[in-house]
């Protein structure tokens, strides 16, 4: 997941480092005329792929702002699937992960292979069977009624402002005032106003294209410190033998601290007494993995906006082999930072680590970064600030677009039900500016909590509130007898629980290493990938006997909502001739207006209205008609005034459809791609 890494460790650095081994002169020097020149060739490719994207696509409807027109194919929708994950955290928390514990962190990274896979096999032919547009909007259909597709909405929304933007935010901030030296609210403010352009103005479609973009970006920045990286350690094998020696020379006596794990080039680790036990990393951590693949509005949407399921399938498949570079590039960099800067990257004395990065936790999370300050010459060092500035925006545009869909789809569109595809377009691009004051604001709660324990509970907030909403998922995808009864009650009880456990571990943190561990023997003992398989064992008991002992759901809510049933004949609704209705009122309510406009010049029915629009235009200021071309609303001020109607039950159905060979061609790269991923993790574990 996106914030596993930076949120499973301890608070990263603050920015100031009076250090002498952290010199002044080398940070403040860091960007000279090459690397600004860089940077700048950076951002104009970014406004460049955007501003393409706004011209090429059409944003003026619902389908195609926020799944842009079901047209992309499958590499974008991939690399999109990749940036959207790898976050400005993943640079950090990753690499951090790697100097202070090892690969074991990378378990999250492979389990997403095969998550994303079963997202692509699995999950989307339901969904694209199903045709909504928001995974609420799926629960909605499922299970009727309007709770649990409120309740979820606002978890989603509350989950992606209060972990994946903060956790985003603050990764970036580290690097940037490391590298840039400047005002954090100067530097954050520019970077989302460059960010608020394209996904305001062009919707998703802008968004994917950009994050295709900046994936090549990450990669070949990420690939290329990795070479130097490995160039001045020596090598793999010297990688391999100096890790577990890299001790700090000053360090707390008789502890622990400061010394390698014995098992940090393995992933399955002891089950009782290791940070992350091999039960919990195989079935703990794949339980929150599946909301986040398979569930998550970011991750779905992108594979939602793909033109066909072959496309979406192929998305996974690049999405899931682009998960393998992680470890090269992020992960093994950190590890050999810690090599290279052992008495900084390592520190084990609180008082030495907070004069080093104001942490006295400890300062494995400038691992990444110090590597970029130290090892790159001039221009590449430019080349990794747009790496850092890449993964944050990517990452930041598909939650901001995300959450203008739920809020648009699910939130407003409950409250409004006539609301027109007008409103729907101007709310969803209003809400993205709300979201981008929010994470304005969000800053100084970022910059308290460095000492603080919020970045160190952000995973835990992740496998305490997740596990419920994968479970109802799953089993409303794969059970027919599930209802909107035992699925609401079996989601409360799972987040009460969730919430419980996460409360106590804010009230009780975890002890340093040189500390007595007096926790309460629920948080000593049972760890958080055990208590994720608890959790999801009871909201299981609670869905079932719930659903068993209640009326069984209606047709409606089983019929090409369900793996099973995915291909069933479309039967007529009262819902969706309610629907229609709607949308003959405001085609009538429009035609209404367009017919007021030319009374006073006496009829001329269709060329006056033509000719009335041209008049109308040519009256406008051109600040107007830039800002209606911006906000994709100028078709809707040509005359395209039809709102696009919902899709006919037998583009659905096509949608499933597949060419043979073109199907042969994504299975047979399915069984390469698990078998890859068997043999890393096997070799590995």
């Amino acid at each position: 997941m996106s914030f596993d890494y930076a949120a499973g460790k301890q608070a990263a650095p603050s920015t100031t480092m009076p250090s002498p081994q952290v010199s002044s002169p080398r940070v403040s020097n860091t960007l000279v005329t090459g690397d600004i020149v860089v940077l700048v060739v950076y951002f104009l490719l970014v406004l460049a792929v955007g501003f393409w994207s706004m011209w090429r696509t059409k944003r003026s409807t619902v389908d195609g702002y926020f799944l842009a027109g079901k047209s992309m194919t499958w590499w974008p929708v991939g690399a999109s699937l990749f940036a959207s994950n790898i976050g400005s955290g993943h640079f950090i928390g990753l690499a951090g992960s790697g100097a202070a514990a090892g690969i074991g962190a990378i378990a999250y990274e492979w389990n997403g292979m095969l998550m994303v896979l079963l997202l692509g096999w699995l999950f989307l032919p339901i969904y694209i069977s199903s045709g909504v547009t928001t995974m609420p909007e799926y629960l909605q259909k499922r299970f009727g009624g309007r709770r649990i597709q409120l309740f979820i909405a606002v978890l989603y929304l509350f989950i992606y402002i209060f972990t994946k933007i903060s956790v985003d935010m603050y990764a970036g901030a580290v690097f940037i005032q490391l590298a840039l030296q400047m005002n954090i609210y100067l530097a954050v403010v520019l970077l989302l106003s460059v960010t608020a352009i394209y996904t305001v103005a062009g919707g998703l479609a802008a968004v994917i294209y950009t994050d295709a973009a900046q994936t090549a970006i990450m990669l070949a920045g990420a690939l290329t410190l990795m070479v130097f990286s490995f160039v001045e350690v020596g090598g793999w094998n010297v990688l391999m033998e100096e890790y577990t020696k890299a001790i700090p020379s000053i360090r707390v006596p008789n502890s622990t601290c400061g010394i390698p794990r014995g098992d940090a080039f393995h992933i399955f680790r002891d089950p009782v007494n290791s940070d992350l036990p091999w039960p919990g990393v195989i079935i703990g951590m794949s339980i929150p993995s599946m909301w986040y693949w398979c569930s998550d509005q970011v991750i779905v949407q992108r594979s939602l906006a793909a033109k066909n399921l072959t496309h979406a399938k192929g998305g996974s498949l690049l999405a899931a082999y682009l998960k393998i570079l992680p470890f090269f590039a992020i992960m093994l960099p950190g590890m050999i930072s810690r090599i290279l800067y052992t008495d900084e990257v390592a520190c084990a004395d609180p008082d030495l680590c907070k004069q080093i990065c104001g942490n006295p936790v400890g300062c494995s999370d400038i691992a990444y970064a110090k590597l970029v300050l130290e090892l790159l010459p001039v221009g590449l060092r430019g080349l990794m600030m747009a790496v850092m500035i890449a993964a944050l925006m990517s990452s930041l545009t598909s939650i901001f677009n995300s959450s203008s869909t739920i809020f648009t789809m699910d939130l407003w569109r409950s409250f409004r039900s006539c609301a027109s595809e007008w409103e729907l377009m101007i709310v969803g691009r209003v809400f993205v500016l709300v979201l981008v004051v929010v994470s304005v604001l969000w800053i100084p709660v970022v910059q308290a909590s460095q000492g603080g324990q919020l970045f160190i509970y952000i995973q835990s907030i992740s496998t305490y509130l997740q596990p419920p909403v994968s479970i109802v998922f799953l089993m409303g995808c794969f059970w027919k007898r599930v209802n909107e009864k035992g699925a609401f009650l079996g989601l409360t009880v799972g987040l009460i629980i969730g919430c419980i456990r996460m409360l106590l571990d804010f009230i009780y943190p975890a002890p340093l290493c040189y500390e007595e561990d007096d926790r309460p023997g629920v948080l000593k003992y049972v760890h958080y990938l055990y208590f994720s398989m608890l959790l999801s064992v009871i909201t299981v008991f609670v869905v079932v006997v719930v659903s068993l002992t209640t009326e069984a759901p209606a047709p409606e809510q089983i019929s090409r909502l369900m793996w099973f049933t995915r291909f069933d004949p479309v039967q007529p609704k009262v819902e969706q001739r309610s629907i229609n209705l709607n949308v003959i009122t405001i085609q009538t309510s429009e035609t209404n207006v367009a017919a007021t406009e030319p009374e006073s010049s006496n009829g001329q029915p269709h060329r006056h209205r033509s000719d009335s629009s041209v008049s109308s235009t040519h009256n406008q200021s051109r600040l107007m008609s830039v800002l209606y071309w911006l906000c994709g609303m100028e078709r809707r001020r040509d005359g395209d005034n039809d709102p696009v109607t919902p899709p006919e039950p037998e583009q659905a159905i096509c949608s499933l459809e597949e060419k043979t060979s073109l199907r042969r061609v994504v299975d047979i790269n399915l069984i390469i791609c698990l078998s890859v991923a068997a043999f890393i993790i096997g070799y590995w574990a």
